[in-house]
C-alpha cells in the first residue's frame, strides 16, 4: 500500500489540527495557546457610522446620535426608533441610504491583509439588516450582530440583542477555547471586549473616550493599528 505525503508547516503534520491553524510559527505548534483571533468593531472601524449616514441624508440631525454619545446602547435603539416613527422613515428608508454607502479608505486592503495572517471576527452592534451591501465590499468577514424587527409594512417596531454584552461574551468565549484575542474599536460600546481580551486597542475614538479609558492605546490609521495588532501578536506569542 503507498503511503500518502502530508505537507507540514512549522514542521509538523496537517493531520495535527494544531497545523493547520494560523499560529506564530517562531514558537513552534506544540498547542492551540498561540492562536490569535482578532475582533474587530465594524462601523467607526471600516465603514462610516450608518445612522450619520442616515442624518446626512434625511437631514435630521437628530439621528446623529451614535453610542460615542450615548453609552447605553437600549437607549439609544429606543430613542432611533421613536424617532424613525416620528418622521414616518421606514427600513427601506435606511437601506437605501446604506446602499450608496462605502468602506472608508484602505479598509478593504487592512482587512485583507488581516485575514491573510490571522483569524478576523467583525463584533458589532449594527444589524444584519442594514450589514449585507458593506459586508460584501468587505469581501464578507465573519459578522456577529443583532437583528431589528419590522412589521409587513416596514415601520421597525423592535430590535433583538444576540445577547446583551455580546461584544465582550464573545471575547470570553473565545478566550475560554485558548484562542489569544486582540481587539480594536472606537467607542463605549467597545470597551467591554478591549478590556477583555488579551490585548485591546482604539481607533480614531473621541478624545472624551479616549480619555476615560487610558489604558488603552489609540490608532489613528490603519497603518498605526495594524502595527499595534501586529506588535502585540508578537508579544502574546512569546
Amino acid at each position: 500500500m503507498s503511503t500518502v505525503a502530508w505537507p507540514s508547516q512549522c514542521g509538523r503534520d496537517l493531520r495535527n489540527p494544531c497545523a493547520t491553524m494560523r499560529t506564530d510559527c517562531s514558537r513552534g505548534c506544540d498547542g492551540v495557546s498561540n492562536v490569535q483571533v482578532v475582533c474587530l468593531d465594524l462601523e467607526g472601524v471600516l465603514v462610516p457610522e450608518i445612522w450619520i449616514a442616515f442624518a446626512e441624508r434625511t437631514g435630521i440631525a437628530a439621528f446623529r446620535r451614535t453610542t460615542r454619545d450615548e453609552p447605553d446602547y437600549d437607549k439609544l435603539m429606543r430613542y432611533r426608533i421613536a424617532l424613525l416613527h416620528e418622521h414616518g422613515l421606514k427600513l427601506p428608508d435606511i437601506q437605501r441610504v446604506i446602499g450608496g454607502m462605502r468602506p472608508m479608505d484602505g479598509a478593504r486592503a487592512f482587512l485583507d491583509d488581516l485575514r491573510a495572517r490571522y483569524q478576523v471576527l467583525i463584533l458589532s452592534d449594527t444589524f444584519y439588516e442594514f450589514a449585507d451591501p458593506l459586508m460584501q465590499q468587505l469581501g464578507r468577514p465573519t459578522l456577529f450582530c443583532h437583528r431589528l424587527i419590522a412589521d409587513a409594512e416596514g415601520r421597525v417596531v423592535d430590535y433583538k440583542l444576540r445577547q446583551p454584552e455580546q461584544k465582550r461574551r464573545a471575547v470570553e468565549a473565545l478566550k475560554g477555547l485558548n484562542f489569544k484575542v486582540i481587539a480594536a474599536g472606537d467607542s463605549y460600546n467597545d470597551t467591554g471586549m478591549l478590556i477583555a481580551a488579551d490585548a485591546g486597542f482604539f481607533i480614531h475614538p473621541p478624545e472624551s473616550i479616549a480619555q476615560q479609558f487610558p489604558q488603552f492605546a489609540v490608532t489613528r490609521s490603519f497603518d498605526e493599528l495594524k502595527a499595534a495588532l501586529d506588535g502585540a501578536a508578537a508579544r502574546l506569542a512569546q
